[in-house]
Order: C-alpha cells, then sequence, then structure tokens
C-alpha cells in the first residue's frame, strides 16, 4: 500500500521561526554591545528546548548505532544552512572517530556547491530531491535523517519520504512541529526554538539547535560503538602533528602513564591508539589485541573483555 504525501501546513507566515520576535525590537538601533547581548540571551535558550526532544534523540541514537553497526550508513539530507550544518557533521566524523567516509554521508539541494554558495532556489524541488536521494541507493540498513528548519522543505520532505518508500529508517528533525517533515518521517525530532532575533533567519536559534542535536546524534552513536574509551577519543586519525600529540595524551590518560611510556606503547601497537590500550589493559600480544578489535568491531572496551579470554 502506497503511503499518502504528506499534508501542507499552510504559509510559511504560520510558523513560529517566522514571527517577530518582540525582544529583539528596533534591532538596527541598538548598540553592539546590545545587539551582541541580545544574540545571547537568546542562544541561551537553546539548550533548553532541545531538552523536551532528548528521548527522541536518545531512541535516534539507537537507530543510527545499530544500523552503522550492521554495515548501514548514516545519511543527512537538507538544504541551505541545515545542509551545511548536516555537511559539517559528516565530514567531521572520519577525523575525530577514523570512520570510512562513506559512513556518514549527506545529500544537499543544489549538491556540493551549494556548500560554499547560496543555491537556495533547487529547495523548492521534489523531483530534485528524488533524484539526489535515489543516487545514494538508501535501504533497509541505512538511516536518513532529514533536516529542515520550517519542516515544510520540497527537497528534503520529498528526499525523506523517497527514502522510507525505500526501506531506510528517516528521522526528521525540524524547528516547527506538524511538519510535512515530521509527517513523512518514522521518527521526528522537534526542537522548538521560535522566533529568530533577525526575522525568520534559521540560521542562528535553530540552526544552532541543529547543530548541537547532530553532535548529539553522531557522537552518540560513536560512543555506542565504542568509537570512544571512558571519554576519550581513542579511534581518531592521526593525521597530523596535533593530533599525533593527541594521541600520545589520550594513551596516557587511558592507561595511567606518562608521555614517555604512552609514546612506548603506542609505538608497540605500531601507533594504532585502541591497540595500544587493548594491548596494555590486557597484557596480550599486537596480534591479539588487533584480532580482538576485530572480532569487536572496533568496540574498545568489548575488546579487552573478549582479549582476556583469548588462548
Amino acid at each position: 500500500m502506497r503511503r499518502k504525501e504528506p499534508r501542507n501546513i499552510g504559509d510559511l507566515e504560520s510558523l513560529a521561526t517566522e514571527q517577530a520576535n518582540s525582544r529583539s525590537r528596533g534591532l538596527d538601533k541598538k548598540s553592539s554591545l546590545e545587539i551582541a547581548r541580545i544574540i545571547n540571551s537568546e542562544d541561551k535558550q537553546v539548550a533548553q528546548a532541545i531538552a523536551p526532544a532528548l528521548p527522541q534523540v536518545a531512541r535516534a541514537i539507537d537507530w543510527i548505532a545499530e544500523a552503522l553497526a550492521h554495515g548501514g550508513r548514516l545519511i543527512y539530507v537538507g538544504a541551505g544552512t541545515s545542509a551545511r550544518i548536516a555537511a559539517l557533521d559528516a565530514a567531521e566524523c572520519p577525523p575525530t572517530f577514523n570512520t570510512p567516509p562513506g559512513l556518514v554521508q549527506f545529500v544537499v539541494a543544489g549538491g556540493s556547491k551549494a556548500l560554499a554558495a547560496s543555491q537556495e532556489g533547487n529547495e523548492d524541488s521534489r523531483r530534485l530531491g528524488i533524484s539526489a536521494i535515489r543516487k545514494k541507493r538508501p535501504g533497509k540498513k541505512d538511516v536518513v535523517v532529514g533536516i529542515a528548519a520550517s519542516g515544510r522543505t520540497p527537497f528534503t520532505v520529498a528526499a525523506l519520504l523517497w527514502a522510507r518508500r525505500a526501506g531506510a529508517r528517516t528521522i526528521a528533525m525540524t524547528s516547527n512541529p506538524a511538519s510535512p517533515l515530521e509527517e513523512a518521517a518514522e521518527m521526528s525530532i522537534v526542537v522548538e526554538t521560535g522566533p529568530e532575533v533577525v526575522c525568520g533567519s534559521t540560521r542562528m536559534k535553530a540552526g544552532t539547535a541543529q547543530k548541537m542535536v547532530l553532535n548529539m546524534l553522531s557522537t552518540g552513536a560513536m560512543v555506542r560503538m565504542g568509537y570512544v574509551y571512558g571519554n576519550l577519543m581513542v579511534n581518531l586519525h592521526r593525521s597530523n602533528t596535533k593530533l599525533v600529540a593527541r594521541s600520545i595524551r589520550i594513551v596516557g590518560e587511558a592507561l595511567g602513564l606518562g608521555n614517555a611510556r604512552a609514546r612506548q606503547a603506542l609505538v608497540a601497537a605500531g601507533q594504532d591508539v585502541p591497540v595500544a590500550i587493548v594491548m596494555a589493559k590486557t597484557g596480550v600480544s599486537r596480534a591479539k589485541a588487533e584480532r580482538a578489535l576485530m572480532h569487536a568491531k572496533g568496540h574498545v572496551r568489548n575488546a579487552i573483555e573478549l582479549a582476556t579470554r583469548m588462548p
């Protein structure tokens, strides 16, 4: 049975994110310090607005972690600010958690060129949304997150609906309730950030909320997958001088060692942080530590437990 197309919610003028903010009236007559204080005051409300949605955020983390652990992908879909924030989150996963580039992906209205220059007209096309998501070939293993402050962007709604019909798990992220995007998705994360300091500029509070929630989704999923040990970024990619130094500090913190001994542990582990930690925690050889991590699918704490039981 075909799923019905999501209903419309009327003109933009009806949305809370499009209303004039009474607390920033006369903004153009304010001093620079007053402008900064008003924006800061409004930004303080964002974390509070996210709090009621935390149960949905937690459920989304579980979905994403399960999908990634079973060979699936996390795919973000959006237009304009939403897409650029999502692209940032996707791009930061490989250097932070040493994940394959294709594990967390993004679809942006207007293509990659829209990340640097506005291509806002593309967001009105349902056809382009479907075409863009089809290229990713989402399926039952994947989770697709559609992001739109308004919750009504045709590109994003159409892409999310197509992904759901293709069998992917779908999540809507919006700042307005009862939207077409929410109706198109299997689950929704609604963060009601309200009117912006500059009327309709959802790159502000709504965009900040999107960044904060995406941080929770990707980081939470990677923690669940064991790419974080304690609160240490143990699966980082040692690609520059800063990250090499950070890896030494992380190994030292995890094992209670000074820098010199942490360096020695890394040398013995072939400069691999998780291997160094498993070796030191269990006393097994490098080969056994690598095998334990492989069987544990990179989950460091599980690999430590597994290594202790290896013959």
